[in-house]
């Protein structure tokens, strides 16, 4: 995608928009700086790359200073396509990949920094809770200067073998910094990509000023070749659940699932703590007896 080739539908034929969706010789605006506005651009050909990487060149901005503004916009990668919906401008209950540039903070409880970016996998059955800015569902994330900037911003998003990684360059520095990384995810093949956003009470303007697909080359194991890729279900095997909703550093080990290494840790500490108790039931009885012996 890359409308600088003229306005209109007619100068973007693999793309179709909704909403209030305006396409300009320099970038398409998903949303203007109102109130209560959706829009989405949503390429026409499914995907088939079992490996890809996606670079979305965009820009959110308007008039709205500290907290006085939103959504956010979302990047897709799903089975559904052009359905409105209350996840920035999209459909709930999707299947495949999101990534949420979210830009006001919902739960006024929170301790993160706004704008915030995470990544959510659904296979239809998750709902994203927009009171907590998706904290249910999300699965890795980090925060992003990336609003009312003067330099171009950027987002690239790599999905390969497997591993999912999402990437920022919004600093000026023309590098990028890693945000998300995360190993175990399965995406079929033959969804689509697309990209919306949404205002309510508070509104910016959303614009994507191109996205391009690579290919990546990567070499598979010889099972996957008798794998249908069209018929996998999105989904994520991690080591610990989805975070809750506290922000914990250590990786969420207390609501975790009690996988391999963590119940290996938990003997070992036990163990350790038997044997400390044993050395100092040890010393103590020994003092005890020396303190005996002086006494007869």
């Amino acid at each position: 995608l890359r409308p600088s080739a003229g306005a209109g539908s007619a100068a973007m034929p693999l793309w179709d928009f909704q909403g209030s969706t305006m396409v300009t010789s320099q970038y398409v605006r998903l949303t203007p700086d109102e109130r209560s506005r959706e829009g989405s651009i949503w390429n026409r050909v499914p995907c088939f790359l079992k490996d890809w990487e996606l670079h979305v060149h965009f820009k959110i901005h308007g008039a709205g200073k500290k907290n006085l503004h939103g959504d956010g916009l979302a990047l897709w990668y799903t089975q559904e396509r052009l359905t409105p919906g209350p996840v920035f401008g999209s459909k709930d209950n999707f299947h495949g990949l999101a990534i949420f540039l979210d830009t006001y903070p919902n739960d006024e409880a929170t301790e993160r920094v706004f704008p915030y970016i995470s990544a959510m996998v659904n296979n239809g059955s998750l709902t994203y809770d927009h009171s907590k800015d998706g904290r249910w569902t999300e699965l890795a994330g980090c925060s992003a200067d990336l609003r009312n900037q003067n330099h171009d911003t950027f987002l690239a998003v790599r999905y390969s073998r497997g591993r999912l990684t999402v990437m920022t360059d919004v600093e000026d520095k023309n590098e990028w910094k890693n945000c998300i990384d995360i190993a175990g995810v399965q995406l079929p093949t033959g969804y689509f990509f697309g990209a919306s956003a949404g205002t309510g009470d508070l509104s910016d303007n959303h614009d994507i000023i191109s996205m391009k697909l690579f290919q990546l080359m990567v070499e598979h194991p010889v099972e996957d070749e008798t794998v249908d890729w069209t018929k996998i279900e999105p989904s994520v095997s991690l080591l610990k659940s989805p975070k809750d909703n506290v922000d914990d550093p250590t990786g969420n080990f207390r609501s975790g699932p009690l996988t391999g290494w963590k119940v290996f840790l938990l003997l070992l500490c036990a163990l350790l703590g038997i044997i400390v108790c044993a050395v100092v039931g040890a010393v103590v009885f020994q003092k005890r007896q020396e303190r005996n012996k002086r006494f007869y």
